[in-house]
C-alpha cells in the first residue's frame, strides 16, 4: 500500500486537474463545536464527515453539513447498506482514507486507490456553491467549488451518490 498523499500532495493533484482552491491555516481543530469559529471567517457550506461500516464491512464516507444531526439509525436505508451503521475505527479510517479521527474528509477517498468506501454527499449540504473541507489535516480548510469536488471525487474513482441525508428533528448538535 503507497503512503497516503499529505496537503501538499492534494493541492498539487487539485491543480493538476485545473481545480481552484483557497485555503485558511488554522489551530487544530477536532469537533464542529471547536470549528464554529472559523464560520464567520469562511463562507460557504461546513462540511461534518461521517466515516460508516455496516455488518458486511461495506465503507461508507457521509459528508454533510457541519451542524446537521444525521439519524444513523435510519441511514442504512438510503444507502442500501446490510444493516444498521456504526462508525469505523480509528484504525480502519487511517488504513482506507489514510487519516487520523479529526481530520476526516471528503477529500479523503484520493487515498482509497481500492475504491473500498462508497461516498455520499447530503443534497442539502450541496445546495451550498462553496463547501469547506479539511485538506488531509486539521489544521487547516479548503474551500472547494461544490462542481469541483465532484469532479474531484470522480477522477478518484470515486462517483458520489448526493442524496436526502435522514436528519434527526432539533437542535443542531455540539458534537
Amino acid at each position: 500500500m503507497t503512503a497516503p498523499l499529505t496537503p501538499e500532495d492534494l493541492f498539487a493533484r487539485l491543480a493538476a486537474l485545473g481545480i481552484a482552491v483557497s485555503t485558511v491555516e488554522h489551530a487544530p481543530v477536532f469537533t464542529v463545536a471547536e470549528s464554529q469559529a472559523l464560520l464567520d471567517t469562511l463562507p460557504g457550506g461546513h462540511t461534518k464527515n461521517l466515516f460508516l461500516k455496516d455488518k458486511k464491512g461495506q465503507l461508507f464516507l457521509v459528508v454533510v453539513e457541519e451542524t446537521a444531526r444525521v439519524d444513523l439509525k435510519s441511514l442504512h436505508g438510503p444507502l442500501g447498506a446490510a444493516s444498521r451503521l456504526s462508525f469505523g475505527s480509528a484504525e480502519l479510517l487511517e488504513e482506507v482514507l489514510g487519516v487520523k479521527p479529526g481530520a476526516v474528509t471528503a477529500f479523503g477517498p484520493v487515498n482509497d486507490t481500492q475504491g473500498r468506501v462508497k461516498v455520499v454527499l447530503d443534497a442539502e449540504l450541496m445546495e451550498h456553491a462553496v463547501l469547506n473541507c479539511h485538506p488531509l489535516v486539521n489544521t487547516a480548510t479548503t474551500a472547494i467549488a461544490r462542481e469541483d469536488l465532484v469532479r474531484f471525487l470522480r477522477e478518484t474513482g470515486h462517483e458520489p451518490v448526493i442524496l436526502a441525508v435522514p436528519k434527526l428533528a432539533g437542535e443542531p448538535a455540539e458534537a
